[in-house]
C-alpha cells in the first residue's frame, strides 16, 4: 500500500466516507488519486464495497497507532530574548494558554496520555505537570551544552509509535490522531530557504545548493519499525562530539533522505514561535511580552515596544547574555547579566568606570546603562569584527591600542585586586575545589606576590578582560581603521601589564605566543624582570578564572576545556618563574 492509499484509508477510518469529492479536500490528494487508492484498497481487502473499514484494516492499525508522545522542552531557547531568562519557552502563554499545556490537552484530545517531557533548562517550573497531566518528566543534564539530538537520546527507549514534539509550537488545529499508517515529519507547503524539500513520492529529501525547500516544523509521528532505526542512528551520533550541537532530526537522515515521509501543513496552520517577535506576532497582548529589558529600550529610546524589530540573540558571552536589535533605522545590543553575576560584578564601579572612558573613543558607545542591575545598551558597530589572535597584524594593532589607552593614565576609585578575588570566588562555591591539588596550587600563587609587588611600577585604569573577543575591529565613517574596547565591568585601577596576561590565557597561548604578544606590546623591547613579572600575573589570573569557572559550573554554566586550561596556566607558570623567585 502506497503512502496516498494509506492517507485515503486513515480518512475513512477517522470520519464516515460521503463523497470522493470531499475525501480529496480532507486527503489533500487529487480526486484521481483517491479514486485510485479506494480501488487498491477494496482490492486489498481494507474497505468494503460500500466504503467502510474492514477488520483488515482495523488490525493494521492496531499495529501502528500511536502510543505515547514525547516532548523536547529542555532548551534554553536562546532566540526567546529577552524573556528567556524568566520562563521556559515552552510555558509561554499565547492567546491565554500555555504552549506546553495546549499541546498536552492536545494529545489528550486524540486519545493519548502516555506523555514524556524531557526538561532541563528551569525544569523545576514544569513539576507542576506532573500533577495537573499526569505526564513523566526526563531530565535533560546536557542541556546547556548539547542540543536536542541528546534530549531525544535520553527518551531514545520510549520511541516506538510516538509522536514527537516541540514545546514551542502552537497549533490552531490539533495535529494528533487516534491512528496514524505510517512515519511521518511535518513541514510546511510554502517554499523558503531550508535544508530539507519534498520530492514527487513525498519523501523528504536534503536539499542542493541555492534550492528551496520546505519549512521544517518539527512534529513528527515514528512507528515500532522506524524506530529501531532512529534509535540506532541517535546512539551513534550522539557518540560523536561534532554532534553536539545536533537537532534529532538529524538522525532521521540516511543517505540523504529521511525516514520520515512529508505530512504537509497550510502556512499559519502550525506556529513555531522561536522568538520575542512571533510571540507579538501570534499574540500581541501576550503576558510575557511584558519583559522589563523591553521596558528599558523604549524608555531609553525614546521607543514604542512596535518600534524594537529584528531581535537577535548574540552568541551567549561568559557573562551575559545579549541581544541585537533594531530601533528606528539603528540598530543597539542590549546586555542582560548572566546567571550568579550580580554576585560578581560591582555595576556601580563599572558605571564609574565608563566615566571616566566618556567621550575618549576607547570603548562602545553607551546610550543607556542601569549601576543597580547591570542592564547596558549601546550602539551596533556595523561590520565589526573581534581581533584574531592568530593573526600577526590584529595582534600589533590591539596591543597598540592597549598601550595607547595604558598611557593615558586614566583613574577611577576602586581597585581590582587579583588575590582578594581569588579568594571571592572561592568564597562563592560553598563546597571544596574540584581539583585535588587546589591547595598547593594556591600556595604557590600567593608566593608570588612578593616579586609582583616589587616589580609592579604604578596602577591605572586597567581593562583586566582584555581578551581578543573584546576587541572590536572595524572602520569609521572616515574609511580608517579603528578599534574599540568593549566589556568593561572586571575594569579598574591595577597594573596595566595584566591586561597583556588576560589577552593570553584567553586566547590560550602557548609560551612561544605569549612572548610575541609581549613584544607586540613593548615594541622597545621587554626587560626579562618584566617579563617575568607578567609570567607571575598569567599564572595568578589563570587561578582566578579557573576559580570563576568553579563558581559558575555550580550554576549550571560549563566551560569545558577552557577551565582545565585556565588552572595549568596557574601551575605551569608558577613553575616558569619559581628560580626567579
Amino acid at each position: 500500500m502506497n503512502r496516498q492509499s494509506k492517507d485515503v484509508l486513515n480518512n475513512i477510518i477517522a470520519k464516515p466516507y460521503v463523497s470522493q469529492r470531499i475525501l480529496s479536500e480532507e486527503c489533500g490528494h487529487s480526486l484521481g488519486v483517491v479514486n485510485r487508492s479506494i480501488k487498491e484498497l477494496l482490492e486489498e481487502g481494507y474497505i468494503t464495497e460500500n466504503i467502510r473499514p474492514t477488520s483488515k484494516a482495523a488490525e493494521l492499525v492496531a499495529k501502528t497507532s500511536p502510543k505515547n508522545a514525547i516532548i523536547l522542552a529542555a532548551g534554553i531557547g536562546m532566540r526567546m530574548v529577552p524573556i528567556n531568562t524568566l520562563v521556559s519557552k515552552g510555558l509561554l502563554v499565547a492567546k491565554g494558554e500555555c504552549l506546553v499545556e495546549r499541546l498536552i490537552k492536545q494529545l489528550h484530545e486524540a486519545g493519548i496520555k502516555d506523555i514524556y517531557v524531557v526538561v532541563g533548562f528551569m525544569k523545576e517550573q514544569y513539576e507542576y505537570l506532573i500533577d495537573e497531566y499526569d505526564v513523566k518528566l526526563i531530565v535533560n543534564t546536557d542541556y546547556a551544552t548539547r542540543n536536542n539530538l541528546h534530549s531525544l537520546e535520553k527518551a531514545a527507549e520510549k520511541l516506538g509509535n510516538s509522536y514527537i514534539v516541540p514545546c514551542d509550537m502552537y497549533c490552531h488545529s490539533n495535529p494528533f490522531r487516534k491512528n496514524e499508517l505510517y512515519s511521518w515529519y511535518m513541514v510546511g507547503e510554502d517554499e523558503i530557504e531550508s535544508s530539507v524539500r519534498i520530492n514527487r513520492k513525498l519523501e523528504l529529501v536534503k536539499t542542493e545548493d541555492n534550492e528551496a525547500g520546505n519549512r521544517m516544523i518539527g512534529i513528527s509521528y515514528v512507528t515500532e519499525k522506524t524506530a529501531e532505526e532512529l534509535r540506532g542512528n541517535i546512539k551513534r551520533l550522539c557518540g560523536d562530539p561534532d554532534y553536539d550541537d545536533g537537532f534529532w532530526e538529524e538522525a532521521a537522515f540516511t543517505k540523504g533522505k529521511m525516514l520520515l515521509q512529508a505530512r504537509q501543513v497550510k502556512p499559519g496552520e502550525v506556529v513555531e514561535i522561536n522568538t520575542f517577535e512571533q510571540l507579538r506576532e501570534l499574540d500581541g497582548d501576550s503576558l510575557n511580552l511584558k519583559s522589563d529589558a523591553i521596558a528599558v529600550i523604549t524608555e531609553a529610546l525614546k521607543a514604542a515596544a512596535t518600534d524594537i524589530k529584528d531581535i537577535r540573540v548574540l552568541k551567549k558571552g561568559m557573562t551575559n547574555r545579549s541581544f541585537l536589535f533594531e530601533c528606528k533605522g539603528k540598530r543597539y545590543i542590549m546586555r542582560i547579566p548572566g546567571e550568579g553575576t550580580d554576585r560578581m560584578i560591582d555595576r556601580a564601579k563599572e558605571s564609574a568606570v565608563y566615566k571616566a572612558l566618556d567621550g575618549l573613543g576607547i570603548c562602545d558607545n553607551i546610550i543607556y546603562m542601569n549601576p543597580e542591575n547591570g542592564y547596558k545598551i549601546t550602539e551596533y558597530i556595523e561590520n565589526a569584527r573581534v581581533c584574531n589572535p592568530s593573526d600577526k597584524s590584529d595582534i600589533t594593532a590591539c596591543m597598540k591600542r592597549l598601550r595607547n589607552m595604558h598611557k593615558k593614565k586614566l583613574a577611577v576609585e576602586h581597585e581590582f585586586n587579583i588575590f582578594e578575588q581569588i579568594d571571592f570566588y572561592e568564597s562563592l562555591w560553598q563546597t571544596r575545589s574540584c581539583y585535588r591539588d587546589y591547595e598547593n596550587t594556591k600556595k604557590n600563587v600567593w608566593r608570588l606576590i612578593p616579586y609582583i609587588e616589587a616589580h609592579a611600577k604604578e596602577k591605572v585604569l586597567s581593562h583586566i578582560d582584555a581578551v581578543p573577543d573584546n576587541f572590536l575591529m572595524y572602520k569609521d565613517e572616515s574609511g580608517n581603521e579603528s578599534i574599540r574596547l568593549i566589556d568593561w565591568e572586571y575594569a579598574g585601577m591595577q597594573d596595566p601589564h595584566v591586561d597583556i596576561a588576560m589577552f593570553c590565557i584567553y586566547a590560550l597561548y602557548d609560551k612561544e605566543q605569549v612572548d610575541a604578544l609581549i613584544d607586540a606590546y613593548f615594541t622597545e623591547g621587554c626587560s626579562k624582570a618584566i617579563r617575568t613579572k607578567i609570567y607571575c600575573y598569567i599564572s595568578a589570573c589563570g587561578l582566578l578564572w579557573s576559580n570563576w569557572c568553579e563558581y559558575k559550573r555550580s550554576l549550571g554554566v560549563e566551560f569545558g576545556e577552557y577551565s582545565l586550561r585556565q588552572y595549568r596556566y596557574a601551575k605551569d607558570y608558577f613553575r616558569l618563574v619559581e628560580p626567579e623567585l
